[in-house]
C-alpha cells in the first residue's frame, strides 16, 4: 500500500496537479495560439482592405480644374468629371431673370438657382451632363444644340426639358441635373470635386 500511495504522489506531481504550473503552461499555449491566429488574421485583412483603395489614376479623376476665361456669357462647355460629362455655363442677365422668376414651389425638385450656384458667382452654373431619367447626355451646352423649350438643356433620349437653372421643367426626369461639388480657385478658374 505504502508503495500504492508513493505512485500516486509521484504520479500527481508529474501531471501538474500539485504545483499549479499545468494550468499556467496551458494559458501560456492559448494564450499564444489566439496571438498566433490574430496576426495570422491581420496579415491575411490588411492587403484584402488595401486592394479595396481606389488606384492611382481614379484619384488623379477626382477633380477636375476648369478654366473660365474662355466662355463668353450666353456660352457653354462641355468637358468631363469623373468619366461622365460636366456642363459649365456662364449664364447672361436675362437667363439668370429668367431662372429668378420661376416660382420654385411649382417644380418639381424645387431649388432656386442661388441654391445651385456659388454665392456671389451667380451667373456659373456647374452641372453633371447626365440626365436624370436613364442616364442620357442632354443637348445644350453645344454651340447650335436644341436647348429644349426652356432654353437650358434637352433630353433627345426620352424629351427631358431643363430650364436656365439646368432644373426639370417637362419630361420624365424625377431631379434637376446634378450640381457637383465646386469651388472657385481664382475669378477664372474652378476646380470641381
Amino acid at each position: 500500500m505504502a508503495i500504492v500511495e508513493h505512485v500516486e504522489s509521484e504520479g500527481a506531481a508529474v501531471s501538474g496537479g500539485g504545483g499549479g504550473d499545468g494550468v499556467r503552461r496551458r494559458d501560456f499555449i492559448n494564450i499564444a495560439a489566439v496571438s498566433f491566429a490574430g496576426v495570422g488574421a491581420v496579415a491575411v485583412v490588411i492587403p484584402l482592405v488595401d486592394q479595396m483603395n481606389p488606384s492611382a489614376d481614379v484619384l488623379a479623376l477626382a477633380s477636375t480644374e476648369v478654366d473660365l476665361s474662355a466662355i463668353q456669357p450666353g456660352q457653354a462647355i462641355k468637358t468631363t468629371f469623373r468619366s461622365q460629362p460636366l456642363f459649365v455655363r456662364h449664364l447672361t442677365d436675362k437667363e439668370i431673370a429668367e431662372a429668378d422668376k420661376v416660382d420654385p414651389a411649382s417644380l418639381r425638385d424645387p431649388q432656386t438657382l442661388e441654391e445651385r450656384t456659388v454665392d456671389g458667382k451667380k451667373q456659373w452654373l456647374v452641372t453633371m451632363g447626365v440626365c436624370t431619367h436613364l442616364g442620357c447626355v442632354p443637348l445644350g451646352a453645344g454651340e447650335g444644340e436644341n436647348k429644349g423649350e426652356y432654353g437650358g438643356y434637352f433630353c433627345p433620349c426620352h424629351g427631358s426639358s431643363y430650364d436656365t437653372a439646368a432644373r426639370i421643367r417637362k419630361g420624365p426626369a424625377p431631379k434637376n441635373l446634378e450640381v457637383p461639388k465646386f469651388s472657385f480657385t481664382s475669378d477664372t478658374a474652378i476646380l470641381v470635386g
